[in-house]
């Protein structure tokens, strides 16, 4: 006899969402295809099924169930129950934060700034 389990609890089971309750969430926002298709979290999983799930920054995973567990087990059993055929990640170039300022380097046991020293770090920030 084949097991039956709902995709929600699948994803859950091989590592994609931290929880049952992310990984059902997931699905009701559209975050998760089958082939293509909107899909719901009762959904029954068959071997051969292909699931597209939308990740945060962009990150696409493309898995096919190969094998079907019902409780969540370590990594590498759970890499046995999919193949991954998502694109490789590409590294995004990080902007420099607006909200972050260099930091002033002061010789150690100089005390406090004075508030001329305030002024010349305000005006070297302002170049």
């Amino acid at each position: 006899m084949e097991k039956s389990i709902r995709l929600d609890s699948y994803l859950w089971a091989i590592r994609m969402y931290k929880s049952r309750s992310l990984a059902s969430d997931a699905i009701k926002s559209n975050k998760v295809k089958l082939n293509d298709e909107l899909v719901k979290a009762a959904h029954i999983v068959k071997i051969g099924e292909r699931y597209t799930m939308s990740f945060p920054q962009g990150v696409k995973k493309i898995i096919e169930v190969t094998g079907i567990i019902e409780k969540r087990q370590s990594y590498e059993i759970a890499k046995e129950n999919y193949i991954d055929h998502s694109p490789p990640v590409e590294k995004l170039e990080r902007m420099p934060s607006v909200f972050l300022m260099p930091n002033m380097q002061r010789d150690r046991g100089a005390g406090r700034p004075t508030k001329k020293d305030r002024r010349d770090m305000d005006d070297f920030r302002k170049d």
